[in-house]
């Protein structure tokens, strides 16, 4: 009923004005600096990822809860809040604001700032849908192909990766997802600069704001089809895969 309200809200004047809308200006330039935005967190946190939850779950090491717990962290804090931290940290007053400015190096304000704020968020996505998979897997794969003498990046190329596969996809799947319907976060470290640092999601507030519903809600319906294809995507990996993927996210 949710998405049928905004696609009703969306095309309440007809096609014309909500194409128009979405292919304004300004609506164009959220769209592109949303998928820059994810095209650039989605990839890093795919890595980062992956390297997690194959060192939590095929390793034993000193910090391993430790590791766990800084990525169950953007879980459990507010995204507002990790935002105001990169204020804190890289704003014209933060700890390290003077230096960049001094190396005319902006972060705050600009897609540095809105990178590192989706990449905190949407960092738990992938790991915390590899690391049950992997565990339920064990080493047994991993130690036999050692004890055959394969190295390590073998090991993983060959052995844990096509294991893991159909779940990094649709890890990569709800991380994208995420990403390009972050709020909280870029909010804080945009400045709302019209047409430079609005994505999508902040586009929509703005035009809600100023009364253009049509705006609004075509963006929105746009940003709730995204939505759509993805749950259909993750929906398709679940049935070549034949189990569950994200539930742990």
């Amino acid at each position: 009923m949710p998405l049928a309200a905004v696609l009703a809200e969306a095309l309440r004047r007809g096609w014309e004005p909500a194409l128009a809308a979405i292919v304004e200006e300004d609506s164009r330039a959220a769209i592109r600096l949303s998928l820059l935005v994810a095209a650039i967190a989605v990839p890093v946190n795919m890595v980062g990822g992956v390297a997690a939850a194959w060192a939590i779950a095929k390793f034993d090491f000193a910090g391993k809860r430790l590791l766990t717990t800084l990525i169950e962290l953007p879980f459990s804090v507010s995204p507002v809040i990790s935002g105001l931290v990169y204020v804190l940290l890289f704003g014209a007053q933060g700890a390290f604001g003077p230096w960049l400015m001094d190396h005319d190096i902006q972060i705050i304000f600009a897609l540095p700032g809105l990178v590192l704020a989706t990449i905190f968020v949407t960092f738990p996505f992938v790991a915390r849908t590899l690391i049950p998979l992997m565990q339920e897997q064990g080493r047994e794969e991993e130690e036999a192909a050692a004890t055959l003498g394969a190295s390590g990046w073998h090991i993983f190329w060959r052995v844990t990766l096509p294991n893991v596969k159909w779940a990094l996809l649709g890890g990569v799947l709800l991380c994208n997802a995420r990403a390009l319907g972050e709020f909280g976060a870029v909010s804080v470290v945009s400045g709302h600069i019209r047409g430079q640092t609005n994505t999508m999601p902040l586009h929509v507030e703005i035009l809600y704001n100023e009364y253009q519903f049509v705006g609004a809600f075509a963006v929105a319906a746009l940003l709730a089809l995204l939505g759509l294809l993805t749950l259909g995507a993750k929906s398709l990996l679940e049935a070549l895969s034949g189990r569950p993927i994200g539930d742990a996210a």
